[in-house]
C-alpha cells in the first residue's frame, strides 16, 4: 500500500516537471511567518496587500470549485482558499498534484469568511517540496511507541505536545546557561574526543585515529580538561555538551546525554550547595508554580535549605545496613543478595553500598534532597573529610535527588598530585581484577596537578533529567531529539 501511494506522488511530482515546474525550487520568494500574518491580519487585511506565505498541507477541504487548505509553518496554522474561478490552470494543477504534507507557497490578500475564519485567498501558488510518503493520519493511535524515536520528525509534525517539550527543553538550557553566566562563570568548550577517559567511573566508547594511529575515546566527562583550567588561571568555568557512555539503556540513561559542568575556584561544596539550591529555585518558580512543580503525581517543592542526609545514614534508613563502617565487602555482598542485588566478585565495598543505595533508598527520596559524605573508593576524584567529620574513607561529595532521580554530583575538587596519584593507582588495581569502570592513570593530568590548582568545587548537572523533571516526563527518550535506538533488522 506504502510503495502505491509513495509511485503515485511520483507520478505527481512528474506531472509538475512536464509542465516545467521544478517539485523543489532551489530558490524562494521571501516569505512572511504565519505568526507574523496572524499578529498583524487585520492592519494586513485593511490594506488588501498581497502577502507570500508559505507551510505544509495539513487538511484539504473540497467545496466543489474550490478548496480550504491548512497550511503550517511551525509556527502557526493558516487557512488558504483556492478558487477555480480566479485561478484557473493554476486550480487544475493544485488539485491534480497537491496531497497533504507537501510544502506550498502561496501568494494573495487576507479576509475572514462569514464565520470569521482568518483566510488567504490565493492568487498564486508553488510546490516548494513534494512529499512522497504520507503522513499519519492517527499518529495517537500508533500502538508501536518506538516508531516515534525512530521518526521523530513525525512525532514533531503531529503531535503538538512533544514539539511544546522541546521548545521548553530550549528555555530550560537557555535559562540555566544564563543562571550560570550571571554568577560570572565563563562559558568554555573542551576536547570531545581524549586520549584516556576520566573524569567518571563509566565505561567509555572507543574509536581510532587514522592520521594519528591512536586509539581514542569519546569523552565520559568533561571533568578533567576543565580543571586544568583552573589550573591555567580561569577562576570560574563551565560547559554544556553531550558526554558518552557505553552503558546501559533504561529510561533515565541514554548512551549519549547532555551535561553542565561547572568549577569554582576558592569554593567548597558547600558554596556549590548553596548554588545548587538557587538554580533549582529559580528553575521551579520560572517553570513551574511558584517553587512547586508536579512529577508523577507528586509535588515537589524547592524551598531553602534543601534536605541533607549522609550516605551511611540513608542505608541504615532504608536498606537497614545500620553499621555501615562495620560491614566488610563480604559481608555487604550478603545484604546485598538479600535485597535482591547480585554483587559482582571485582566491585568494591563502596561500589556494592552505592548499588543498594541506588536501588532501595534511592526511590524514597522526592523532596530534593542532598546526598552527603560518599565512600571514597566510588570518589576518586573528590577530597577527604578532615577527621573527625569523617574517616579515612569518607568524601566531601554530594548528590541532588529530587522524585526518586539523581540530578546532580558534586566536590570539593582534590587538588593533592599525590594523593590523586595513589587514588588513580587504587583504580588501575582495580582494574585489573575486572572493573570496567575504573578509572585509567592519567599522568598528564597528574603534572597539571603539580603546577598547582588551587582549592575548587565542581560540579555536573545532568540536563536531559532536570527537563525529565520540570516538562513531567518519565522516559528520557522523550526528552532527547534523537535517542540511541536498537537498529532495525
Amino acid at each position: 500500500m506504502l510503495d502505491e501511494i509513495r509511485n503515485e506522488r511520483i507520478r505527481k511530482s512528474e506531472l509538475l516537471r512536464e509542465k516545467g515546474i521544478d517539485p523543489y525550487p532551489s530558490k524562494t520568494h521571501r516569505t512572511h511567518a504565519l505568526s507574523d500574518v496572524l499578529k498583524k491580519f487585520s492592519t494586513l487585511e485593511e490594506g488588501k496587500k498581497k502577502v507570500v506565505v508559505a507551510g505544509r498541507v495539513l487538511a484539504k477541504r473540497e467545496h466543489g470549485g474550490s478548496v480550504f487548505v491548512d497550511i503550517h509553518d511551525g509556527t502557526e496554522k493558516l487557512q488558504v482558499y483556492f478558487k477555480l474561478d480566479s485561478l484557473g490552470d493554476a486550480f487544475s494543477l493544485f488539485m491534480e498534484t497537491v496531497d497533504i504534507g507537501d510544502v506550498v507557497e502561496a501568494e494573495g490578500k487576507l479576509f475572514k469568511t462569514k464565520k470569521g475564519e482568518e483566510t488567504l485567498e490565493v492568487s498564486g501558488w508553488r510546490m516548494l517540496a513534494k512529499s512522497l510518503l504520507p503522513l499519519p493520519e492517527k499518529w495517537h493511535g500508533l500502538q508501536d511507541v518506538e516508531e516515534r524515536f525512530r521518526k521523530r520528525y513525525l512525532d514533531l509534525l503531529m503531535n503538538k505536545d512533544v514539539k511544546r517539550r522541546f521548545e521548553n527543553r530550549s528555555l530550560i538550557l537557555h535559562a540555566i546557561r544564563a543562571f550560570f553566566e550571571k554568577k560570572n562563570f565563563l562559558e568554555v568548550e573542551t576536547p570531545m574526543l581524549h586520549p584516556i577517559p576520566g573524569g567518571a567511573l563509566a565505561r567509555p566508547f572507543v574509536t581510532h585515529h587514522n592520521a594519528l594511529d591512536t586509539d581514542l575515546y569519546l569523552r565520559i566527562a568533561k571533568e578533567l580538561y576543565l580543571k586544568r583550567l583552573l589550573v591555567g588561571g580561569f577562576e570560574r568555568v563551565f560547559e554544556i555538551g553531550k558526554d558518552f557512555r557505553n552503558e546501559g539503556i533504561d529510561t533515565t540513561h541514554n548512551p549519549e546525554f547532555t551535561m553542565l559542568e561547572a568549577y569554582a575556584a576558592f569554593w567548597d561544596e558547600e558554596d556549590m550547595m548553596s548554588l545548587v539550591e538557587d538554580l533549582f529555585i529559580q528553575l521551579g518558580k520560572t517553570f513551574g508554580k511558584k517553587s512547586e512543580i508536579f512529577f508523577e503525581e507528586k509535588t515537589v517543592v524547592f524551598k531553602k535549605p534543601f534536605t541533607r542526609i549522609a550516605f551511611k545514614d540513608l542505608l541504615a534508613r532504608y536498606a537497614q545496613i545500620t553499621e555501615y563502617d562495620r560491614e566488610t565487602r563480604d559481608s555487604l555482598v550478603v545484604r546485598a543478595r538479600q535485597l535482591g542485588i547480585d554483587a559482582k566478585p571485582h566491585e568494591s565495598k563502596g561500589k556494592i553500598a552505592d548499588e543498594i543505595y541506588k536501588k532501595i533508598c534511592r526511590p524514597y527520596l522526592v523532596q530534593p534532597t542532598f546526598i552527603t559524605n560518599h565512600p571514597l573508593d566510588i570518589s576518586p576524584l573528590a577530597k577527604k573529610h578532615d577527621p573527625p567529620t569523617g574517616g579515612p574513607d569518607i568524601v566531601r561529595r554530594f548528590q541532588l535527588v529530587v522524585a526518586g532521580y539523581e540530578l546532580t554530583n558534586a566536590f570539593a575538587e582534590l587538588n593533592d598530585p599525590l594523593d590523586q596519584r595513589a587514588r588513580f593507582e587504587e583504580q588501575e588495581k582495580m582494574g585489573g581484577i575486572g572493573e570496567e569502570e575504573a578509572h585509567k592513570m592519567d599522568e598528564d593530568f597528574i603534572e597539571a596537578l603539580e603546577y598547582g590548582m588551587p582549592p575548587a568545587a565542581g560540579l555536573g548537572i545532568g540536563i536531559d533529567r532536570v527537563v525529565m523533571l520540570l516538562t513531567n516526563t518519565k522516559n528520557i527518550k522523550e526528552v532527547v531529539l534523537f535517542p540511541t535506538m536498537r537498529p532495525k533488522q
